[in-house]
């Protein structure tokens, strides 16, 4: 038994070193994709207002245009892993309120119809951005890069004297 737990946990570390470069390739493929769909909503502006507009979305033109943005930028920032929880929170919001407004019935149907709700057009979209979300961007990216100098900047402050007047009450 003693045998099995090792094997498991030596196996568990190495497919552990794979949590990086697997948020990487979603994170490029996933910001590709959604930068794709932003550059189209922005280069179809008109049809996406009129689009949001047979849904009742409130403001079509501005939700058109600030929807085509977020996915555009949203999706460059996912592929340089720059405030990729942000990011990924927004997206993932963007994606729920595609799917309340264009496929309701998909959603609804997350339990008594799962199939409904994983071939529907937002589900892979709302999936990665919850990685992102949940996971993080990973090592390689921005987000890691500027951690760890955030982090060796911090190490090499002095210690800060509390003036005396600050324990006063």
């Amino acid at each position: 038994m003693k045998l099995l737990i090792q094997l498991y946990h030596a196996t568990s570390e190495k497919l552990s070193s794979l949590q990086s470069p697997f948020l990487l390739v979603v994170r490029l493929y996933w910001g590709w994709q959604f930068m794709g769909t932003g550059w189209g909503k922005m280069h179809h502006i008109a049809k996406i207002t009129g689009f949001f507009t047979s849904l009742n979305i409130p403001f079509p033109s501005f939700s058109a245009h600030f929807i085509a943005g977020l996915e555009f930028f949203g999706g460059l920032l996912l592929i340089l892993g720059l405030a990729s929880r942000l990011t990924g929170l927004l997206l993932a919001a963007n994606m729920f309120v595609a799917y309340w407004t264009a496929d309701r019935e998909a959603l609804v149907s997350i339990f008594s119809d799962p199939g409904k709700f994983y071939v529907a057009d937002p589900y892979t979209f709302l999936f990665a951005s919850l990685m992102v979300l949940i996971f993080g961007a990973g090592l390689f990216s921005l987000d890691a890069l500027f951690s760890r100098r955030l982090s060796d900047r911090l190490v090499e402050l002095p210690d800060r004297v509390i003036p005396s007047h600050a324990h006063t009450a």
